[in-house]
């Protein structure tokens, strides 16, 4: 049922860095009204709420006067919270993972489903205008390269970095390659945290497409950027300084010695992202315009994501076997 006065009453969970982002971009929203914070740290929710301008609740308290909830809490409590609000019949936007395992999603999934209600998910880079204009531009991807690098933080590290910032890319190139994974080949180490702190992965898709994607929550500089070949076309996205070079037929400045090609070098306009994400929840439930990133899309990153993991695992387990053999071979370890 929509709400008779056209304003969504929204929920937030979670009171942390990017709750707080959440709460009050739904308070200056003119589609929605923030009818209150829930969080474990009470004192938390008090203080975003009190920024807000809307209460802290319990989230039995909270259930009962929204429309729609947005779940910002630490991964592990993505699927409860998700949960319980649709079994509650509320409209749910649940941050990036969806869940910790692809059975929660499809339980995610079938209780929206089966009530009719709008569940997306916040995979926010699909809603940036850097992915808007490479998106734009790409056809058919023959090759991708996707890095993203930043000094060590402590906010995220409850998860590994595939989980933390290579997810991102990931999603972005699944919807840009938009063709079922076939093989991954990864590396990766904690180095700062009990997690990876830094992840390389290969993914060869079924179409012949291949993607290499790069994330490190440890460097020294941040560096976001991103390279697409395709058969006719190349582009190189600085995502830091807004600059997208493309090479192609029949566009911008002639490349000499190469026939019918040319270079435009463009930008792209920064927008609110979050912002737009939001937009187009509320489109979702009071429009019923398409969801973009769906439960659907939600769960195919969580996969790439959980098969990156484990490819991962299978290298260093062969890594460490090899040492051990090399060890035995030099005569060390004192025997078997």
């Amino acid at each position: 049922m929509l709400p008779p006065d056209g304003v969504l009453r929204i929920g937030v969970a979670g009171a942390g860095h990017f709750g707080r982002y959440h709460a009050l971009k739904v308070a200056a929203s003119a589609r929605a009204r923030l009818a209150g914070i829930y969080d474990p740290d009470t004192e938390r929710a008090k203080t975003v709420g009190w920024e807000a301008g809307a209460p802290d609740l319990a989230f039995e308290a909270l259930l009962p006067v929204i429309d729609a909830l947005i779940v910002a809490a630490p991964a592990e409590a993505h699927h409860g919270l998700a949960a319980a609000a649709l079994r509650a019949g509320k409209h749910v936007l649940v941050e990036k993972p969806i869940a910790s395992s692809l059975a929660q999603v499809d339980e995610l999934a079938g209780l929206a489903r089966e009530a009719g209600l709008v569940l997306q998910v916040g995979h926010l880079e699909r809603f940036s205008a850097a992915y808007m204009a490479l998106a734009a531009r790409t056809r058919t991807p023959l090759y991708i390269e996707a890095v993203r690098i930043a000094p060590f933080k402590p906010r995220g590290t409850d998860v590994s970095v595939i989980l933390d910032l290579m997810i991102h890319d990931l999603d972005l190139v699944l919807a840009l390659v938009d063709s079922p994974i076939e093989s991954v080949d990864a590396v990766g180490a904690p180095i700062a945290s009990a997690f990876e702190d830094i992840a390389n992965a290969r993914l060869r898709f079924e179409n012949g497409a291949v993607a290499t994607i790069t994330a490190s929550r440890v460097s020294i500089r941040t560096e976001r950027r991103m390279r697409i070949f395709s058969c006719d076309t190349y582009l190189a996205a600085d995502f830091s300084t807004r600059k997208l070079t493309v090479i192609g037929r029949g566009i911008g400045q002639k490349v000499p010695g190469v026939a019918d090609f040319g270079i435009e070098d463009t930008s792209w306009e920064d927008h609110d992202s979050l912002a737009a994400e939001h937009a187009a929840f509320y489109a979702s439930i009071l429009d019923g315009a398409p969801v973009l990133v769906d439960a659907a899309a939600g769960r195919r990153a969580l996969s790439a994501a959980l098969t990156v993991a484990n490819a991962m695992k299978a290298s260093r387990a062969k890594m460490e076997a090899g040492g051990l053999l090399e060890q035995l071979q030099n005569g060390g370890g004192g025997g078997v």
